[in-house]
Order: structure tokens, then C-alpha cells, then sequence
């Protein structure tokens, strides 16, 4: 379909008023809830086709996350689309203020690939839930699941409500020539750039989900196997192709070897080896990706792992030691599973170190010092993050999940999300019984004193 007719579609449909219907969002959301579920097995096959993601994993990283904010909006929407009545200021009494929740119209979702349906449907969840009109663009380096889920979308809804349009980086370029009300993009720093410039020329604003290298800084007094425990399992889920993985680790010296023997322990244990191939593993999305992690790969600080096999694009979990700030694995986000370790004596050093680097969209920090603690969290400025635990604050929908500076903007998840895509108008009622004439005209000096009393309180 013609990108410019589909806009116009969609706009034509909200201007009817169908998507503001609280009960016609609700009806929707339970409709796209039953047909996700009738269809999992068929999207995580579409998934697996594309980068081996086992079920199992494919539930707890896509579906869990769709079928949880479904089920959120359905019973929250028509509460939070409600007026809300808020105090009203003493220069305007007597009166009465409300907050009216409205969607934005048309919004264009902006996907990518490394957990192509929840990336790409989740932001479009919120959206449709918010009241608005939303085309979906998943990212293009998962082309079997972008295609099935295309095929699930368009065959189910109304193009002029929900549409799912597939294609490359020129597909993007032509829908980023037409003004839209909201664009939702996640994906790199570089096209987030890309994708904030066009917007600027609609004065569309934008919520810029990105990435960065998120550092995780392991303290002397950690238990060392219950966060070696939680850090492989989140480095190497999804081979590390995930924007809240642990990107790099920073350990205090005096605890570094006995961390990496506990990393190399809990990889053997979680993705054992079988016949060359790794269990709860998937491969490196395609092979420029692949190639790219290859040349990273440091012979010389390899600690475990490094096999690369380019026949299956599988890269083995692993782990650098004695890394340095100016290691070539240390320049660019990786997205993969390797992990760099580098060694600190003085945690005010890293931390002054950490704060020159691009803003990451996530931070970890593990012990039980917790003036130690508190000074990682309140110095470092990142989207979102975890003490003693990695990446599980993304399941919490009560925390709002979004990146600062270089690593994004705005923010979404349960209720945020709802946030992201509505306007909250203001609206100040006022009878006609009552008119105070202090407000007007002349201005004299009692006039003045009782204005400055009222205005400044």
C-alpha cells in the first residue's frame, strides 16, 4: 500500500473518533491478545527460522512481555483515559481544574530485530491502548518473523487502524517523509540520529529507545556466585544481542580471579557444550554481525570461549580478561556475547572514568557496601538498571524503561507507555457568579500586594 494513502487512511480513522472509544480500544487489545496466543507457536517457529531462539526463550522475552502489558491495558485503560480532577490554585477560585487524557493520532513504530516482536508490538501496544493509529516498521535482519507478524496483523485489523509494513532502511526513509504525531524508533544511537532529524522537520516528537555500553561493577564484598550466576544469564541471553545486556564488567581487584572462575563455572553449567553446539543458545543475527564480534575476539585475553563458527553464526559464550579502556573491545557497543573484565583498586577513579563515556541505557552494580552503592547510582547517569540483580528491571512495568542522552529518550512499559502516547490537556472551569476584579486593570499598589500574596503561594 502507498505509504502516503495509508497515512491518510489512518488519519481519516482517528478523525472519526472510533480509536478514542475506550471500549474499542479495550476490544481490540483482547482481540490481538487472543490472536498472539492462538499464533505463538507459528511466531516462535517464524523466530526460530530466523536466529535458532528456542520456545521456551522465545515466551519469556517476547510473549510474557506482550501478553503482560495486554493484559495491563485491558484493565487499567479505561481508568486512566478518564478526567482526572486536580487542586486548583487560589488565584483561580473559585473554579474547578481537570486533566483530559487524549491520544496524539497517527503513530508510526519504528522495530528492530533482536527480539522482533516484543520490540516491535509492545511501543504499538501502548499506542493502540493510548487511543492512537499506529504503523508498525519491524526491523528488517529478522525477515521471518517481520513477515509473520505482518501476516497476523494486516490479515486481522483495519489498515486504517493497525498496519504492519515490512522492508529495509528504505522502506523508513519513505514513511519518515510524511508527518506523523508520535514516532517510536529503537535501534542504534547512529539511526536514532537519523530518525530524530527527519522527525524535527514535522516537529513530530520522538521516544529514541537506543543503546550503549552498559557497565556492571562488581564490589569486593559481592557474593561472587550469585552475581555470576545473574550476570551470565543475562550477558549471554539472546547471544547478548539484547541494548540492557552487560556490556562490560568492572571488578575490584582483589576479587577479579575468583569472579572469572565463578563466570566460567556458571557458562558450563547454563550453556553446556554438546556435539559443538551450546543448549539455550542462539546464533549471531546474520553474518556482518557475525564478523564484526569475530574481530573482537582477543586471542591473547581470552579467558573462556572465543570459538566462532561461521557455518551456524555461533560465537560460544565469552570472557576477556585483563581488558584496558583502550581496547578495541571497548570502543563501540557489542551486542554479543563477549564480555570484557577489567580490574579497579579505586572505585571513585572508574566512576570518574565511567562518566566521561556516552550515557548507557543501563548500569549494574553488585555488594553489599551500600554507601558504595548509592555513590554508583547517584554519580552515574544511565537510563535504568539493577543492584545486585541485571536486566530484570525491564519486567517490572511499574518502573518506566527508556535511556538519557546518547542511549535515548522517553520512556515506555505498563503505564509510562500509556503516558508516551497521550496528550494531557488542561482544562480550568469557571462558573459566572463569582468575578474577582483583581486581575484587571489599573493596577493599584493594594492591588499589587494582595496579587503578589495570591500568585507566589
Amino acid at each position: 500500500m502507498e505509504y502516503e494513502r495509508l497515512i491518510e487512511l489512518q488519519r481519516s480513522f482517528f478523525s472519526s473518533g472510533k480509536s478514542k472509544n475506550p471500549d474499542f480500544r479495550v476490544a481490540a487489545l483482547k482481540k490481538l491478545l487472543s490472536l498472539l496466543r492462538e499464533h505463538e507457536a507459528q511466531l516462535s517457529e517464524a523466530l526460530y527460522r530466523d536466529f535458532g531462539k528456542s520456545a521456551p526463550e522465545t515466551y519469556l522475552t517476547e510473549f510474557s512481555f506482550l501478553y503482560h502489558d495486554l493484559n495491563l491495558f485491558i484493565r487499567k485503560l479505561k481508568r486512566w483515559s478518564r478526567r482526572k480532577r486536580v487542586p486548583t490554585n487560589v488565584a483561580n477560585l473559585p473554579g474547578r481544574s481537570f486533566i483530559y487524557p487524549e491520544p496524539l493520532g497517527a503513530v508510526l513504530v519504528i522495530g528492530t530485530w533482536n527480539y522482533p516482536f516484543q520490540l516491535s508490538l509492545l511501543p504499538a501496544i501502548a499506542a493502540l491502548a493510548a487511543g492512537n493509529c499506529v504503523i508498525v516498521k519491524p526491523g528488517e535482519a529478522a525477515p521471518e518473523s517481520s513477515a509473520a507478524m505482518a501476516r497476523l496483523i494486516n490479515s486481522n485489523f483495519d489498515s486504517a487502524y493497525f498496519h504492519v509494513t515490512e522492508g529495509g532502511p528504505e522502506t523508513t526513509q519513505a514513511l519518515l517523509r510524511h508527518r506523523f504525531d508520535k514516532i517510536f524508533f529503537t535501534g542504534s544511537t547512529r539511526v536514532g540520529r537519523i530518525i530524530y532529524e527527519a522527525a524535527a522537520r514535522h516537529l513530530t516528537p520522538v521516544i529514541l529507545e537506543l543503546g550503549g555500553k552498559s557497565p556492571t561493577i562488581v564490589l569486593a564484598d559481592a557474593d561472587l556466585k550469585v552475581a555470576a550466576r545473574r550476570i551470565v544469564w543475562a550477558k549471554f541471553l539472546n547471544a547478548g544481542q539484547s541494548c540492557v545486556a552487560p556490556d562490560f564488567l568492572l571488578v575490584e581487584r582483589p576479587v577479579k580471579e575468583a569472579l572469572l572462575e565463578a563466570l566460567r563455572k556458571e557458562i558450563e553449567k547454563h550453556h553446556p557444550q554438546q556435539d559443538g553446539l551450546r543448549d539455550n543458545y542462539v546464533q549471531i543475527v546474520n553474518a556482518r554481525h557475525f564478523e564484526r564480534l569475530k574481530a573482537l575476539l582477543d586471542r591473547e585475553k581470552l579467558y573462556c570461549g572465543g570459538q566462532a563458527r561461521s557455518s551456524s553464526r555461533i560465537i560460544d559464550p565469552t570472557v576477556l580478561r585483563n581488558v584496558s579502556f583502550d581496547d578495541p573491545v571497548m570502543q563501540e557497543e557489542l551486542f554479543g556475547p563477549v564480555l570484557p573484565v577489567l580490574a579497579f583498586d579505586d572505585l571513585d577513579e572508574v566512576l570518574e572514568k565511567l562518566k566521561e563515556m556516552p550515557k548507557p541505557l543501563s548500569c549494574y552494580v553488585y555488594g553489599r557496601h551500600r554507601g558504595k552503592i548509592e555513590k554508583v547510582l547517584h554519580t552515574l547517569s544511565f537510563g535504568g538498571g539493577a543492584v545486585n540483580e541485571s536486566m530484570m528491571h525491564m519486567a517490572n512495568t511499574r518502573l518506566p524503561f527508556g535511556g538519557v542522552g546518547s542511549s535515548g529518550m522517553g520512556a515506555y512499559h505498563g503505564y509510562a507507555g500509556f503516558a508516551a502516547f497521550t496528550h494531557f490537556k488542561s482544562i480550568l472551569y469557571k462558573g459566572f457568579r463569582f468575578e474577582v476584579p483583581l486581575k484587571y486593570p489599573p493596577y493599584k499598589a493594594w492591588k499589587m500586594k494582595i496579587l503578589r500574596f495570591l500568585l507566589e503561594r
